[in-house]
């Protein structure tokens, strides 16, 4: 009995000894990651001839906001392609998010004959395209994306990636549910509304932040597609902004002119803080469901 309570003991102590080396590593790797984010904030706020001088500082020791001026010196167009780029994030993660569950949904049914050749046609599309080129004219001269909004939602609409992953969870749904809803009358497209997207709430998670994260840092397809300056969204327009001034800045140095001094450095910084801040105060609030969806998705596969 008492060597039972001493092995009990030990136990114990193997386990807290465990579980303090566990939060340390990561608290530490939780450390390394945070460390990047505060130094762009101390950065977006510091003096542009202070990081020249002195790098980026871990504690700030000068303090400016003439980044941030900069870059809303113009706040109706930050706040149009801040308005665009939330309108297409919604709308595109709302239809990426429903295709690739209903997609992921189909691929898992076992009732589904054509299932394992949709499968490798979806995969096939991963490892080879087109071309930049061809898809570009298909965009352009019979789709008309020019100067249109499809142009920045349709691209990125379907992630074969993310079908994989919602495929993956809903295989470890069980059969029986479908079943029986078939046997009480209710169709296929019924079954997936009422019965699986409700038992699909850490995957809609996974895959909303996924998405969402894909349409609020696109700039490529905007780039491609748009010309209209009011159809801008952010990270394009905070792109071309730091392209003029980096432009200013070599023709001035190049012709000798005495142009104001723009603080590239730390524009940069600033503009890394008003593209990101929603997308990280977001983060905090789909974590659980985030982590599970991706646990439940990579074990179910």
């Amino acid at each position: 009995m008492t060597g039972k309570k001493h092995h009990g003991r030990k136990m114990s102590k193997d386990t807290l000894a465990v579980n303090i080396l566990g939060y340390v590593l990561i608290g530490l790797f939780a450390l390394i990651c945070v460390v990047p984010f505060y130094l762009i904030i101390v950065a977006s706020f510091t003096p542009e001839a202070s990081l020249i001088r002195n790098g980026y500082p871990l504690i700030p020791t000068e303090f400016s906001i003439e980044s941030y001026l900069l870059c809303l010196k113009n706040p109706v167009s930050i706040l149009k392609a801040y308005g665009t780029t939330i309108g297409v994030t919604v709308v595109g993660t709302a239809c990426a998010v429903f295709i690739a569950t209903m997609t992921g949904y189909v691929l898992s049914r076992k009732d589904f004959p054509w299932r394992n050749q949709f499968s490798f046609f979806f995969f096939f599309t991963t490892l080879f395209s087109g071309g930049l080129v061809p898809w570009y004219m298909l965009c352009v001269r019979y789709l008309n994306f020019k100067n249109s909004y499809i142009g920045i939602l349709l691209p990125l609409m379907f992630s074969v990636w993310n079908m994989i992953i919602a495929k993956s969870f809903m295989n470890g749904i069980p059969s029986a549910i479908s079943e029986s809803a078939k046997m009480d009358g209710a169709n296929d497209f019924v079954i997936f509304i009422r019965l699986i997207l409700p038992l699909s709430k850490p995957l809609l998670a996974t895959l909303s932040l996924f998405s969402a994260l894909a349409y609020w840092n696109d700039w490529y397809n905007c780039m491609l597609f748009i010309t209209d300056e009011n159809m801008f969204t952010l990270q394009y327009y905070l792109q071309r902004m730091l392209g003029s001034a980096e432009a200013m800045r070599i023709v001035a140095e190049k012709s000798g002119m005495a142009l104001p001094s723009v603080p590239l450095e730390s524009m940069k910084m600033a503009m890394t803080v008003i593209a990101t801040g929603p997308i990280v105060l977001l983060y905090p609030f789909v974590q659980k469901y985030f982590v599970k969806g991706l646990t439940i998705g990579a074990v179910k596969g």
